[in-house]
Parts: C-alpha cells; sequence; structure tokens
C-alpha cells in the first residue's frame, strides 16, 4: 500500500500567519509511533513555528507550542485536529 494523503489543509490569515495540515496514512508505522498516521501540523510566520504537531522516526509523536516541545499522544484524528486548532485560536484569541 503506497501512503494515502488523507487530510490537506492550508490557509494564509491576513496578518501573513500560515496555518498547513497534512495527514497521511501510511503502510508503516512511524517508530516509535505504533499507530499509522504520518502528519505534520504547522502554525506560524515564514521563519517563526509558533504551534506544530509532528511525528517522525526516532522521535515519535510531539508537540512545539512556543519555545517548548512535549510528547504528544495520539488519540485519533479529530483529537488532534481539535488539539492543534484550540493552541491556534488561543494564540490568535479568535476562532478559525
Amino acid at each position: 500500500m503506497k501512503a494515502e494523503r488523507i487530510i490537506r489543509e492550508r490557509m494564509v490569515f491576513g496578518d501573513g500567519a500560515i496555518l498547513e495540515i497534512t495527514v497521511w496514512r501510511v503502510a508503516e508505522s512511524v517508530p516509535p509511533s505504533r499507530h499509522f498516521l504520518k502528519y505534520s501540523l504547522f502554525y506560524g510566520r515564514p521563519g517563526q513555528r509558533l504551534v506544530a504537531y509532528y511525528n517522525e522516526r526516532g522521535k515519535g509523536d510531539h508537540r512545539h507550542y512556543g519555545e517548548n516541545e512535549e510528547p504528544y499522544r495520539l488519540i485519533s484524528i479529530e483529537r488532534l485536529l481539535s488539539d492543534f486548532r484550540a493552541d491556534v485560536e488561543k494564540l490568535r484569541g479568535e476562532g478559525i
């Protein structure tokens, strides 16, 4: 099975901030994650990451918020999107 992109979203806000969401269903998990998703959720400005959720080989699922990085427990795609959007809304002070 090839990787299948299941979500792709990109939004540029009036203030220049960028929101990008990409989620793939993959044939093999991305160690140490055990699920079959590869994802990249980003909010920031050119050259400045403000919020991001990723999973990458060797690091697994994790979240960046400002200068902080911490593990993230993936429960579902819906929860991942909800958590990410809540972080973005908190920083923007508005709904997206």
